[in-house]
């Protein structure tokens, strides 16, 4: 895919860069702060930006304000914020409804598989949150939806994973249980969940929203 990374810390930026060439990813662009993010998404309409939060002149939420802008502006690149911090005030704004976001804390990205996967995950128009993210965005939240009541344990278990953009397999590797019954709980949450078949936003995603406060009206 093509890719935008904008990170200020050189030695990251080229790290990761090298890291998603050697998995065939194409760097369109790197960039040092917002406004030279904003400009290289314009011009090169990628697949994919990668973002951190904090960066210059300020190292304030420059690169979150940036993201938000793609998503408004951009819709056909998805967005994935790595970052030490979680900005919790603009996480859920992020999610605006539909899939093609993520949220990943960089001292957390301790498996370089999974995070070449939430990348996939990503750009595919699904999302991969941290769990430390998911649990600060459920923490400001409103209150749960209803809906989540009719979940055992398990199933909500299995929509915690989800939302960090595993796939079926790391699900059951995860839990200890069968591909089969990874599918079979899927499909029993969506049932519970009311989320119809068919639409602009796949399943999976609408049922992550629907479980971080964020599903559409």
């Amino acid at each position: 895919m093509r890719i935008v990374l904008a990170e200020d810390s050189l030695l990251l930026r080229e790290g990761v860069a090298q890291l998603l060439a050697l998995e065939g990813h194409e760097i369109v662009a790197g960039t040092s702060n917002a406004t030279e993010l904003l400009h290289a998404v314009v011009r090169h309409a990628p697949d994919l930006a990668i973002v951190d939060v904090r960066m210059p002149p300020d190292f304030v939420d420059e690169g979150v304000h940036a993201a938000l802008r793609i998503r408004r502006e951009n819709p056909g690149t998805a967005v994935l914020l790595l970052s030490q911090v979680v900005e919790r005030r603009y996480a859920r704004e992020l999610l605006d409804g539909s899939g093609g976001v993520g949220y990943l804390l960089k001292e957390r990205v301790s498996d370089i598989r999974r995070f070449l996967d939430a990348i996939e995950e990503v750009a595919s128009g699904g999302t991969a949150f941290d769990p430390e993210v998911i649990r600060q965005l459920l923490a400001a939240g409103s209150g749960p939806d209803p809906r989540l009541a009719r979940l055992t344990d398990r199933e909500r278990d299995v929509l915690a994973h989800l939302a960090q953009g595993l796939s079926n397999t790391s699900i059951a590797q995860r839990l200890y249980i069968s591909r089969s019954g990874v599918e079979k709980h899927i499909n029993t949450i969506f049932s519970k969940l009311a989320i119809p078949v068919g639409g602009d936003v796949n399943r999976r995603v609408l049922a992550v929203l629907l479980y971080l406060g964020a599903a559409p009206g």
